[in-house]
């Protein structure tokens, strides 16, 4: 039964409750079954080998070690954690917008999409250029640095522990573009408050790149906070284009809605007066 004040069009807070339920069902259950099918494809693939080929040229013929039995394991585990995860973002991202769509506006359901898409992208954009490009780099740095009076003995753990957060943190570093045209699309933010923090940009990218680096060694550091600095840059004009479409729409909306107003009609005389008879002249014609 509805209540009086209620919207009929509105959905109780129960069933909201409910239908986010089922939704969680949903993607869990779709999550594990993704889990089971990535740990299949990973177990007959040499992953390890794979993941490893930045560091084994400065190994000097040796391989990585592990010192726990359980290593290998969690290594395969932890990738097809990773791979299930992206094979059930579709179904999760599904249940997510089926969710949330009925709140939002048409303006805002127009950007979800290309948001969501954008992130995806870029996120992998940053964990492909960490992997093949900075990663490498870094490491012949790291390794190289007082290599006559000490010999480095990699671990398993420690090695992918360092090259999956360096791909963690290049790929969430590379949404800043998506995160600055979402807010900008929402007029959150405007490129006149982009631009006269500009010179701040620059010290908190260094400060963000210091946090966000495993280790923090000057090599990533730098090839962190360059990108970011960029992607920053990139994402100034991006949202100054963005802005000046969002105003032009909205002086489309007001001219429109201008248009579609009635003329005002004649003001009447008020009610408790009644209207003036003309007073006519003692020859017949009315009076000024």
């Amino acid at each position: 039964m509805t209540h009086p004040t209620q919207n009929p069009g509105e959905m109780p807070f129960l069933d909201h409750l409910e239908e986010l339920r089922w939704r969680l069902v949903w993607s869990l259950a779709a999550f594990i079954i993704a889990l089971v099918l990535a740990f299949a494809l990973v177990s007959q693939v040499d992953i390890i080998g794979w993941l490893e080929r930045p560091v084994l040229p400065l190994l000097g013929g040796k391989k990585l070690v592990y010192t726990s039995p359980t290593d290998p394991f969690s290594i395969v585990l932890n990738a097809s954690f990773a791979l299930g995860l992206l094979l059930a973002s579709p179904i999760i991202g599904y249940q997510l917008w089926s969710f949330l769509s009925p709140a939002l506006y048409r303006h805002e359901k127009r950007i979800i999409i290309p948001v969501l898409a954008g992130g995806i992208v870029l996120f992998l954009l940053g964990a492909s250029l960490s992997h093949f490009i900075v990663l490498p780099f870094t490491l012949k740095f790291l390794l190289g640095f007082q290599s006559a009076a000490i010999e480095p003995m990699l671990t398993v753990r420690g090695y992918f522990d360092f090259a999956i957060g360096m791909a963690l943190a290049f790929g969430l570093v590379f949404e800043l573009p998506i995160v600055i045209l979402a807010l900008t699309a929402l007029g959150i933010v405007t490129p006149k408050f982009l631009n006269t923090y500009r010179r701040h940009a620059v010290v908190l990218c260094v400060v963000g790149a210091a946090f966000v680096t495993p280790g923090a060694d000057p090599t990533s550091l730098f090839a962190l906070a360059v990108p970011l600095y960029l992607l920053f840059e990139i994402s100034v004009v991006l949202s100054t284009v963005i802005y000046r479409r969002r105003l032009r729409r909205e002086r489309e909306a007001a001219a429109e809605a201008l248009a579609a107003e009635p003329s005002a009609p004649a003001p009447l005389p008020p009610a408790d007066e009644p209207a003036r008879e003309p007073v006519r002249l003692m020859d017949g014609t009315p009076d000024a």
